[in-house]
């Protein structure tokens, strides 16, 4: 993800937009409120596209941010789960709006 210009540090939809405003990021949060929690192949197999490095550096910086936390399932080999934090589901009416700004206005798909 861009790093924040000191310029733009003052600017909340900058800092916002640091940490979830890039397309996957935004993708693997939608997953994340439907699920609760969901497994890196979960997500890999959802988000049709991403390359596993990016869906591993996206997590990353989630989970760095306080937005996603990393549960491990299983010890041998090392399998995690992740889920959104509290911080990660106050984003919950955003996730909303762009879902019903993306109804109403966003480009329909033809079948």
């Amino acid at each position: 993800m861009a790093m924040i210009s000191k310029r733009n540090l003052h600017c909340p939809v900058a800092r916002s937009a640091s940490v979830v405003g890039d397309r996957w990021t935004l993708l693997i949060l939608r997953d994340l409120f439907q699920s609760g929690v969901c497994r890196f192949q979960e997500l890999l197999r959802s988000l049709e596209g991403i390359a596993p490095n990016t869906l591993s550096a996206r997590l990353k910086t989630l989970e760095a941010k306080g937005v996603v936390e990393r549960r491990f399932y299983e010890q041998h080999p090392p399998r995690a789960e992740y889920l959104l934090t509290e911080k990660g589901r106050k984003l919950g009416p955003v996730i909303r709006a762009l879902y019903e700004w993306g109804e109403k206005h966003g480009p329909k798909t033809s079948a």
